[in-house]
């Protein structure tokens, strides 16, 4: 028994403040991907809305990275982490609260929708930054690759899950309901972080800068740092060609694979198992063959994965594919988050990430309008061999940094990554 315990103090789950930002993202993932089901359906099904009307849904929920990602990082630098998360969770119940409401007072309207799911995005934007923010504050250095890969899993499995869960919440209770029930998660998401106990100090400079200064200081930290500037070329890259793929799978499945409803729903999931392989594997992966090779093989992986999407010839293949891919690109997250933040001072996390997340979230909404326009043109096998040469470019900026020379993810107090000279850097 004392061994047992000893075991369980040393791991993160011991570690009661990271166990509630686990949590707190785990409950926040579920609750998002209900509700990627839930309002597309009260739209369609409640308000009659046209398919371009439930599009843009989706498309509104990304504008607030388009529109604040690059002050957002410079607020959440500024603001108490925790807040910030807490403040977000809230924001985004009381959002999708308004629709129930609004659905028992006879005023809901898909304009009122665009609004809740605008709301969703700006807290998700706020939540995200300052998550990534607060966590190398919560781990040891040597822990990060391993805490980030279990809340990778998390969301790996969230992918998996959450559709099913979200389809059985709207059969069960009807779509408001089970936007109630995601409501419900958010609020719990913040009950989970208000129990992190020591949540890290805010850190302000003795001149405050304007706005566009910290911005900037942001944008140039990032695209000078030897190690940054690549992983942010690869990741913009590989995002811009995911959202292709995502976009356009179920329609590639359906009208060239010729695949039912029900075997693509099979198949997708198939594919997403991938994500849970990868986020599991990342770290002992890395530890055993060095985080340098690690990332050279995610890359390889999302690469050979899309490049057998646009070959398949039926359900198996494309599974396979979707799978390789999805163990690729979840892997890469891993071991990409878990270098930004150990390459990051505290005072420049929120930028470093907001900088991030508005460069690769925000080609999503074009790789997915792009794609489409193109099917057209060179067709879907066309446009999944398109995406497939965008991961393979994903390749070249790490190759031609000193990424693939690392031997372990480094702290920001290291001067140069240690690298396979086995030399080591750290003063």
């Amino acid at each position: 028994m004392t061994g047992w315990r000893s075991g369980l103090r040393r791991s993160l789950w011991g570690a009661a403040d990271y166990r509630n930002l686990w949590l707190s993202q785990t409950t926040s993932l579920f609750g998002t991907g209900i509700t990627l089901l839930a309002l597309p359906l009260v739209a369609l099904f409640l308000l009659d809305a046209s398919p371009f009307e439930v599009g843009l849904l989706w498309a509104v929920e990304y504008l607030p990275i388009l529109l604040i990602g690059l002050p957002a990082g410079v607020w959440v630098d500024r603001l108490p982490l925790r807040a910030v998360m807490v403040g977000a969770d809230v924001m985004r119940a009381v959002a999708l609260l308004a629709v129930p409401i609004a659905l028992g007072l006879g005023v809901l309207s898909m304009p009122l929708l665009y609004v809740v799911t605008f709301l969703i995005g700006l807290g998700t934007l706020f939540y995200d930054v300052a998550q990534l923010s607060i966590l190398p504050a919560l781990v040891a250095d040597d822990r990060l690759v391993d805490a980030n890969g279990k809340l990778e899993l998390s969301r790996s499995v969230a992918q998996v899950g959450s559709p099913a869960v979200g389809g059985l919440m709207v059969q069960v209770l009807t779509a408001p309901l089970a936007v109630l029930a995601d409501a419900v998660t958010y609020l719990s998401s913040a009950y989970y972080v208000l129990r992190i106990r020591k949540p890290p100090p805010v850190t302000r400079p003795a001149e405050p800068a304007s706005l566009r200064q910290d911005i900037r200081e942001g944008l140039r930290f990032v695209f000078g740092h030897p190690l940054m500037r690549p992983l942010l070329w690869c990741a913009t890259l590989a995002e811009l060609a995911s959202a292709i793929i995502l976009a356009l799978q179920v329609v590639y499945a359906a009208e060239v694979l010729l695949l039912s409803p029900v075997v693509i729903g099979v198949a997708l999931a198939v594919g997403n198992g991938g994500g849970v392989v990868g986020s599991l594997l990342a770290e002992p992966f890395a530890r055993r063959f060095g985080t340098g090779t690690a990332f050279l093989v995610s890359i390889v992986l999302f690469t050979a994965g899309s490049a057998i999407l646009p070959i398949s010839t039926g359900p198996v293949t494309f599974a396979l594919g979707m799978f390789i891919a999805y163990l690729g690109a979840f892997t890469f997250n891993v071991l990409q988050v878990s270098l930004c933040q150990a390459v990051t001072p505290p005072h420049l996390l929120g930028r470093m990430n907001s900088v991030f997340r508005f460069a690769t979230w925000g080609v999503i909404p074009l790789g997915a309008a792009g794609g489409g326009l193109l099917v057209d043109a060179i067709g879907l096998r066309g446009v999944f061999w398109l995406a497939a040469a965008l991961n393979a470019l994903s390749f070249i900026p790490p190759w031609l940094s000193k990424i693939h020379r690392l031997r372990e993810v480094v702290h920001h107090s290291a001067e140069e990554p240690a690298v396979e000279t086995g030399k080591s850097t750290a003063r």
